[in-house]
């Protein structure tokens, strides 16, 4: 170990891009962890979607489009189109002490929506991690067509 704390400072010197290249790799990380630690929503997994459901009985949103929230999505979900989607709809407001999770297909577009919750005054707010892709990934029961 000694031999290679001795070593690196002539390995910086003659490798300074891959050096530099580390150490912003080492920043982007850090800054993504704690934009993750730092934000007011949670991230669900399967299970832990599950347990939701199971306990508090949440809101679920489902912003995928419509194609694909008919080929599949999380028994209960209600489907709203992203470009539709308001959080100070009255039949949302309603909803705004309940637990409100929101997913899409693949998990790509629920963290906006949820940080549009947030914003809105909304306390509980989740999203699915991987989406309804997840979901079915974890051999969860899906439902098919409009409801």
């Amino acid at each position: 170990m000694n031999d290679i704390l001795h070593k690196l400072p002539q390995f910086v010197s003659n490798h300074w891009e891959l050096s530099l290249l580390f150490v912003a790799l080492v920043i982007a990380l850090l800054v993504t962890q704690v934009m993750v630690l730092l934000r007011k929503y949670k991230e669900l997994t399967p299970a832990g979607l599950t347990q939701l459901i199971n306990r508090d009985n949440p809101l679920l949103i489902d912003l995928s489009a419509i194609a694909d929230f008919e080929k599949m999505h999380v028994p209960g979900a209600k489907h709203v189109a992203m470009s539709q989607f308001d959080p100070e709809h009255k039949d949302l407001v309603k909803a705004r002490e309940l637990p409100v999770v929101v997913m899409d297909k693949d998990g790509r577009t629920s963290d906006g929506a949820a940080q549009r919750l947030i914003k809105a005054g909304f306390t509980r707010v989740y999203t699915l991690g991987g989406g309804v892709l997840a979901w079915q990934q974890a051999q969860l029961p899906v439902a098919k067509g409009k409801n």
